[in-house]
């Protein structure tokens, strides 16, 4: 076994060689000694080397958070001292802007716009819970005769956040963010093929002032760390954001320790596009909503419903568009769609692709991985539409989380309305009408967590994000994530002037 290696937590640069564990205020190598290598998506070639976290890594992690909580002093620092380093966190992001974003592309093959608008979110997620804190209270309640209640929030303890490989800093700013607001300590388990960024923000907060142990990283196998962190005892809360059945197991796992649990899980979002909607808009905000992050998205709008009156003219201008898209270098501004996570996942698109075309469909752009010319060892996929389908096939109805849409007609509002709601999941969905009337009657109908009339966007600070049915449950990025992230203490006293006696004697 080999002997674990600390030092001191100096700044080194965001780019480099090598990227430890932290636990406990410093970055440490793996007890095991073992070690993994990243690689970029887009080119095949390594990133860097990481520590890979073993079982008595993560146990040292949960200690140190625990110990962090219990006899440390960041859940007793003011609130507005607490809101000070949240603040200081998004500086010095804000400093290393370029820097994150170059890494982030590196990291996970996502195009250059892509990391840059998820970069400022993750900067906005420490300044808006900076802010929200702030706010976030208990109550004054009404209470009978000579008694008194007020209320007051307390954070919920050691937190376990588990983050995908889509989005890696920006997911990792939506868990850290509020539960440092709340008081909390975090360990935080990055995806083995994204924890980059994670590992670099961890550091970030040790440098604004985030005390020792407060939020600890262990970047190394989802299966193995992130189920000892479920089952863990000493865990007070998980919080998730990956597929379904993970979710399904990971809250049975944490039902046995009673743990809190929040799941953002997957979906399979519709769009709505209404005989009077602004074609070209809905048209340029569907490419948006299905091919960003190369529809490795879980909110991402994969069923496209269009009204039959203005079927032929969308599907038209939205197969033009969807040929125009460019692949390519990451790093390019110019370049829209980004490169495929893994070849497996690659591997997984172009069955659901295959399965549809054996089912009858019909595929009108793409339909195949994309040989890029100067990429031909990255992971990549032809953005996809696919046509005659029906709600029987495994593309309407499973998560492919890739660039593929499907496309229907649809006759008149309650028709549609069925088939957007004829899914497992509920998580996001998009109506394109000029009527206001309809858009709030059919967001009023729509079971989903999120809604978008005639945008694309999804997602800002303030925002909550999450689902519906086998979406998940609990909601992010918002004022309300906070409540997940405390417990409500109520404290009742009486102030008569006569002592109590219930009981007469």
């Amino acid at each position: 076994m080999a002997t674990v290696k600390e030092e001191k937590m100096e700044v080194l640069p965001v780019k480099r060689e090598h990227y430890s564990l932290i636990i406990g205020g410093e970055r440490v190598e793996s007890v095991s000694g073992e070690t993994y290598t990243t690689y970029n998506p887009a080119t095949g070639e390594a990133v860097a080397t990481v520590a890979k976290a073993s079982i008595e890594d993560a146990e040292r992690a949960v200690q140190a958070a625990r110990h962090a909580f219990d006899n440390g002093k960041w859940k007793r620092f003011p609130v507005g001292k607490r809101a000070r380093v949240l603040n200081k966190i998004a500086s010095i992001m804000r400093s290393r802007f370029n820097e994150l974003v170059e890494l982030e592309v590196l990291d996970s093959g996502k195009t250059i716009s892509a990391a840059q608008g998820q970069v400022m979110q993750a900067i906005e997620d420490f300044e808006f819970y900076a802010g929200a804190i702030v706010g976030h209270r208990g109550n004054v309640n009404s209470m009978p005769g000579q008694f008194f209640n007020y209320t007051q929030k307390e954070p919920v303890g050691v937190c376990a956040q588990i983050i995908p490989w889509n989005y890696p800093l920006m997911m990792a700013a939506w868990k850290i963010a509020p539960a440092l607001a709340a008081g909390c300590s975090v360990v935080l388990k990055p995806a083995s093929l994204t924890p980059l960024t994670a590992i670099v923000l961890t550091e970030i907060c040790h440098e604004a002032g985030v005390p020792e142990g407060v939020v600890n990283v262990l970047p190394g196998s989802g299966s193995k760390i992130g189920n000892y962190l479920v089952e863990h005892p000493i865990v007070d809360k998980v919080a998730f954001t990956g597929s379904t059945p993970i979710g399904k197991d990971i809250m049975a796992k944490a039902s046995q320790t009673l743990k809190r649990v929040t799941l953002e899980l997957g979906g399979k979002s519709p769009s709505l596009i209404f005989e009077d909607a602004d074609v070209e808009a809905a048209v340029n905000g569907s490419l948006f909503g299905i091919f960003y992050n190369t529809g490795q998205s879980c909110e991402a709008r994969s069923r496209i419903y269009i009204h039959e009156s203005i079927y032929d003219q969308f599907i038209e201008k939205f197969v033009e568009k969807t040929k125009q898209l460019k692949l390519g270098n990451t790093l390019d501004a110019g370049t829209h769609v980004g490169a495929i996570i893994s070849k497996d996942q690659l591997e997984t698109i172009d069955s659901y692709v295959q399965s549809a075309i054996e089912d009858g469909a019909t595929v009108l752009a793409g339909g195949k991985p994309a040989v890029v010319e100067g990429y031909e060892k990255g992971y990549w996929y032809e953005p996809t539409i696919i046509a005659d389908v029906n709600h029987s096939m495994k593309a309407v109805k499973e998560e492919i989380f890739g660039p593929v849409a499907v496309v229907m007609k649809f006759k008149d509002e309650k028709e549609v309305i069925g088939l957007a709601n004829d899914s497992e999941y509920g998580l996001a969905s998009a109506i394109w009408t000029k009527d206001h009337a309809r858009a709030t009657r059919v967001a009023n109908e729509i079971k989903s967590g999120i809604v978008m009339i005639n945008t694309p966007f999804s997602a800002f600070p303030g925002t909550p994000f999450g689902g519906y049915k086998q979406s998940g449950f609990g909601r992010e990025l918002s004022i309300e994530t906070l409540d997940l992230y405390s417990e409500t203490k109520s404290v009742l006293s009486y102030f008569g002037a006569k002592p109590l006696n219930p009981f007469g004697l």
